[in-house]
């Protein structure tokens, strides 16, 4: 028998309840702050997409070494066990678009 099994569940309600008040545990947001939570992560994405594409309509007239560090940032962004296919897809998506602010002049 452990001690804590010699205690009884007791014990570990309290052990429980003091973990949960030190911030162990944490409690479902309300609804209203999901929603809240929700749109804030929705108007982040867009800001992000536009940033993007503006990067990459100006992806030509940066300096390679801005260029370099652009893409390893955004590699180091992604999940780990994904690194060498996010790097492929990435450089191939620079090179399909890289004159396309070119060509829409």
């Amino acid at each position: 028998m452990t001690g804590s099994e010699a205690k009884g569940p007791k014990a570990s309600n309290s052990a429980l309840a003091r973990w949960d008040n030190e911030g162990g545990a944490r409690r479902p947001l309300p609804e209203k702050d999901r929603d809240k939570r929700t749109a804030l992560v929705e108007d982040e994405e867009r800001i992000l997409r536009g940033l993007g594409a503006a990067v990459i309509t100006r992806w030509n007239d940066l300096s390679i070494d801005v260029q370099r560090e652009l893409f390893r940032h955004a590699v180091s962004i992604g999940e780990r066990h994904n690194t060498v296919e996010l790097k492929e897809q990435i450089a191939r998506f620079l090179h399909d678009h890289k004159n396309d602010e070119r060509e829409s002049n």
